[in-house]
């Protein structure tokens, strides 16, 4: 049975006064319900399923607030280290000892790439505010981020700085040594 063009733009009216949207409209369906392997599926069993499934956000929930869950001091410098690596240091030149990041690739999309590359930076000056570093460390580390966004806005020339001021590296210096200052709890 083929459907005419009328069908598929104006669905029909139902025959019968079961309401506008057919006889399958209600809460009780016609027949079982089948999982893709063809065996019936007892709805008490999609009920249970729905309520393992559920997610509740409170203060109870220990992924509530955090995608991450909830990190200790140590993994979350930790993680903002890795993110460090990975941004400048990841990959290594062929047949040089020249190291580079994802910010040295991500920088050759001119402008768009540069302006990601400087946002994740940032991001990581907002995590080592949000561990305790104090104004004049952060106010180093968005110089650093600063200097390699401009700079680094510049075609090859600017990518080529990218790979050799670190400025991820530099900041994770910073936060490190100020780490080290700090008396342990």
């Amino acid at each position: 049975m083929t459907m005419s063009d009328d069908d598929i733009l104006a669905p029909r009216r139902p025959r019968s006064g079961s309401g506008p949207r057919g006889p399958f409209s209600g809460s009780e369906g016609r027949g079982p319900i089948i999982d893709q392997d063809g065996r019936e599926i007892r709805p008490e069993t999609l009920e249970q399923g729905f309520r393992e499934f559920r997610v509740e956000f409170g203060k109870d929930n220990p992924f509530s607030g955090s995608p991450f869950g909830n990190l200790t001091r140590e993994q979350r410098i930790a993680r903002l280290e890795a993110i460090a690596k990975l941004l400048d240091i990841a990959f290594i030149l062929p047949g040089t000892n020249i190291r580079y990041g994802i910010d040295g690739l991500i920088g050759l999309i001119p402008v768009v790439g540069d302006i990601i590359t400087t946002a994740v930076s940032l991001w990581l000056v907002r995590e080592a505010r949000a561990l305790g570093a104090p104004w004049h460390v952060t106010a180093r580390m968005l110089g650093n981020v600063a200097l390699d966004g401009v700079v680094g806005l510049v075609p090859f020339a600017g990518d080529a700085f990218d790979v050799m001021f670190r400025a991820n590296m530099r900041n994770m210096r910073l936060l490190r040594r100020w780490l080290d200052k700090q008396p342990r709890m």
